[in-house]
């Protein structure tokens, strides 16, 4: 199965960039990363050393999603951006379809370590346990 459409833009918008650039355009989806409301209860992704935070939520048949990464953490916050930008408002069908290497072929890994690239396969395994509970 293909990947949400807006997952596979952000994708390709990194991969298209050439090394020395694709830091700089991560780094821009962790600006993109809001404030949960309050009362939001997070789970915290015990495989990422950095303190990273999320709850997903199926409202009207869509994932809504929501992250707490600290500011002094960015390429960490940027995951969150990234997994926000690509899967925020997509039915939880499409989440739960995404393989936890989706990441592949778009040249993170020349940026990041094999650690880091875990705590993002682990951050999206959480999220997609937790559509699966709401849809239960």
């Amino acid at each position: 199965m293909a990947l949400p459409k807006k997952l596979q833009e952000a994708l390709d918008l990194i991969r298209a960039m050439p090394k020395e650039l694709k830091a700089q355009v991560l780094l821009e989806y962790a600006k993109k990363v809001p404030t949960p409301p309050p009362g939001v209860e997070l789970e915290r992704v015990h495989e990422c050393q950095t303190p990273f935070f999320l709850r997903a939520e199926v409202e009207g048949g869509r994932v809504r999603l929501h992250f707490f990464v600290p500011d002094e953490a960015p390429t960490v916050k940027a995951f969150a951006g990234l997994l926000k930008e690509g899967l925020e408002g997509e039915p939880p069908e499409a989440v739960l379809s995404v393989p936890p290497t989706f990441y592949r072929g778009a040249g993170l890994e020349e940026l990041l370590t094999p650690l880091r690239l875990r705590g993002l396969e682990a951050a999206l395994l959480r999220l997609q346990g937790q559509v699966q509970r709401a849809l239960s």
